[in-house]
């Protein structure tokens, strides 16, 4: 016979889903044996927020959505964090929560609450597990997390439903949905063309949506024939080869950045925008054009943000819009006839070069991508360091630079890097954390040494929430709560199994990382770093 639980790990299998992270407890055993039983790894975490963004991680690397098992109360209460980041970020997670039975609930209340009114405003749905009604409820849940923008959905699972034998029919398949779709004939449509085919200075801001629609090859495609510069947000990094001359990097949290695109942008005479959501940017990109200004906003979902004007809204996937305003202009049509993108480039490159001294987080990032394999997969914790790694590494492809580009949470690189290695298994994978990012992970440095995936760590360190005490200056407030003492992260390191080293210049820097490719376990560079060694960087 077949258990409510069969049907629910059936249904994840059948969309693709081949591991489950989290920290099991009684309410979810059930569910831990037929998650197993069908097929997927279950990764036991140490805990359920760094278990979350390791199936993130997952999902850049294969595509299915991830899977999180958390138990009832604490369990749940624990993942808030990571769902979350998964509501903001656009992350296809489905949340499993074990729960007693609602009879027991009423008289039963140790470790019990609502777990579906606690997690409703920060995902897309949330179900409660019905005997009879599974595979429906399956089959919602995983399209409601796929379609549009993805994100979280919520299942509460109560232990009777999860043990109890059923007869429920059920398919070991998932319908998925088309993925996008043509822009409709109308006024707006007319508009778009007109104004591509006769624009002088067209530039292009593309995001987290054009990622999430593989849109890379088609956009690239678009912009080299068309001679078309693009700008990306964070999480868009690589939709053009960041080598190549007419991608100008990631933009979102650097004003040093923004002092350089956003003149350029409002020099052009048509902005296209591509599955580009601003939730990824900082005040700066408000209102970063004139109201009057031409712009085409190609978007998959209703934009309700209210940070900017557009001319035209075409509701619409990728690659469908390019196509028609590709039709309408002429490949000779010259751009940007002064080579105004070229030189704005240039000036980026000037503006995050290594440091003059020779050493400092610039030198980390510059000499970090030069030793690291083309198809590395960095990930980044939030923190100064991470606007700073943003815009000085260089992406050949999407879902090469993954970080909390929205939420913009703190312990998020080191499990993202422990999921994509462990669901992708080929690609080398660094993880860019600070100090004190770092030390809200430790724990997952044991997973990582139970995994045995060679994951290398590079952890900034310099003893100080750098960001905020850059804020606090910069307010003129006075220093409090952002220091603290320096750990030994590399004899953490070899207490967990795995090795580390400090790191005091370029040339160990760009010894010791050639020698952490060689190795199976994990590495932590520990690069020391001066306090305010962020001042003018980003």
């Amino acid at each position: 016979m077949t258990t409510g639980a069969d049907i629910i790990a059936g249904k994840l299998f059948a969309a693709g889903c081949r591991h489950a992270f989290g920290i099991p407890g009684g309410e979810v055993l059930a569910l831990m044996q037929s998650l197993d039983q069908v097929g997927m790894n279950f990764v036991l975490v140490k805990h359920e927020n760094a278990g979350g963004f390791m199936a993130e991680g997952g999902w850049h690397a294969d595509g299915a959505p991830g899977v999180l098992l958390a138990t009832l109360g604490p369990g749940a209460a624990n993942a808030v964090n990571v769902i979350a980041n998964a509501w903001q970020d656009r992350v296809p997670l489905v949340f499993l929560t074990g729960c007693v039975d609602q009879g027991e609930a009423e008289s039963y209340t140790h470790q019990v609450f609502d777990h579906q009114q606690l997690l409703r405003p920060i995902v897309k749905a949330s179900f409660s597990a019905r005997l009879g009604a599974l595979d429906v409820m399956m089959e919602k849940a995983l399209a409601i997390a796929l379609d549009g923008q993805p994100g979280p959905v919520h299942i509460d699972v109560p232990i009777r439903v999860a043990e109890m034998e059923t007869e429920e029919k059920w398919s070991n398949t998932f319908r998925s949905a088309p993925v996008g779709s043509a822009p409709a004939a109308g006024s707006e449509l007319e508009t778009a063309i007109d104004l591509f085919a006769k624009a002088e200075r067209p530039i292009a801001i593309a995001g987290v949506d054009a990622v999430n629609e593989g849109a890379s090859a088609g956009i690239s495609e678009f912009c080299r024939k068309f001679r078309v510069p693009l700008v990306t947000s964070y999480k868009g990094k690589g939709l053009l080869d960041e080598n190549h001359s007419l991608a100008l990097g990631g933009a979102g949290l650097s004003p040093k950045a923004d002092g350089h695109l956003l003149p350029l942008i409002n020099a052009s005479d048509c902005i296209l925008l591509l599955g580009y959501d601003p939730i990824e940017m900082r005040i700066n990109w408000r209102d970063p054009w004139n109201a009057d200004a031409n712009v085409i906003d190609v978007t998959p979902v209703l934009r309700t943000h209210g940070m900017h004007s557009v001319s035209a809204t075409l509701r619409s996937a990728t690659m469908p819009v390019l196509n028609v305003l590709g039709e309408a202009r002429d490949p000779e049509h010259r751009s940007w006839e002064n080579g105004e993108p070229a030189k704005v480039r240039q000036e980026l490159d000037a503006a995050f070069a290594p440091e003059q001294d020779g050493w400092g987080p610039g030198t980390v990032f510059h000499t970090l991508r030069g030793v690291m394999p083309a198809d590395t997969v960095a990930t980044a914790d939030s923190g100064a360091h991470r606007i700073l790694a943003s815009q000085i590494w260089r992406c050949p492809l999407p879902r090469q630079m993954l970080q909390s580009s929205a939420l913009c949470t703190m312990g998020c690189a080191v499990p993202l890097a422990m999921g994509h290695r462990l669901v992708e298994g080929v690609s080398p994978v660094i993880a860019f954390v600070g100090d004190a990012g770092l030390e809200m992970c430790l724990g997952e440095l044991s997973t990582l040494r139970d995994l045995k995936i060679p994951v290398i760590i590079c952890v900034l360190v310099d003893t100080s929430l750098a960001l905020i005490e850059l804020k606090q200056r910069g307010s003129q407030r006075p220093n409090v709560g952002v220091d603290f003492g320096e750990t030994d992260f590399p004899a953490v390191a070899q207490a967990y199994g795995g090795h580390g080293v400090w790191i005091d210049s370029a040339d160990d820097l760009q010894r010791e990382a050639a020698q952490a490719l060689e190795r199976d376990g994990f590495t932590v560079l520990a690069c020391r770093i001066s306090r305010r060694a962020y001042d003018g960087a980003f």
